[in-house]
């Protein structure tokens, strides 16, 4: 994989819950990509930051990506890319893992099932974030 610097990322998509922060910005991947066979293929690069008082351990993933034609595909694992990191306070946890879709554009929404230090699990939601295909051209509606 090529990646651009962090500078020709995408914008950052962020929300909180619970104290846990999750940011995302994405970024297409031209050398993965062949468009002419409908396969399009983005990185995305996520940042938690836990701004609570007390660790938590990120357990299990949910993805809810849409395509351009409304082709839904839903993802559920445990950890991310093979890990269930703790994240005590104030740390952050950063990870890149990527997305093929079959249109030039689409979403990615979702959440993580974390455990904190009283063994209780809580849902931290994904944000939204779009992924668009850099070379179509653009309307403004």
């Amino acid at each position: 994989m090529t990646f651009s610097s962090e500078r020709d990322l995408g914008p950052v998509f962020e929300e909180t819950t619970s104290a846990v922060r999750v940011g995302v910005r994405t970024q297409y991947l031209d050398d993965q990509s062949k468009p002419d066979e409908g396969l399009h293929v983005w990185a995305y690069f996520i940042n938690i930051v836990n701004e609570g008082v007390a660790p938590v351990q990120l357990i299990n993933r949910y993805w809810h990506i849409t395509d351009a034609l409304g082709v839904v595909q839903e993802v559920r694992g445990e950890g991310v890319v093979g890990e269930q990191p703790t994240i005590k306070p104030g740390d952050e946890y950063r990870y890149v893992s990527g997305t093929p879709l079959n249109s030039a554009s689409g979403f990615m929404r979702g959440n993580y099932e974390m455990l904190n230090e009283k063994g209780d699990l809580f849902s931290v939601k994904i944000p939204a974030f779009s992924l668009d295909d850099p070379h179509q051209l653009k309307a403004v509606n």
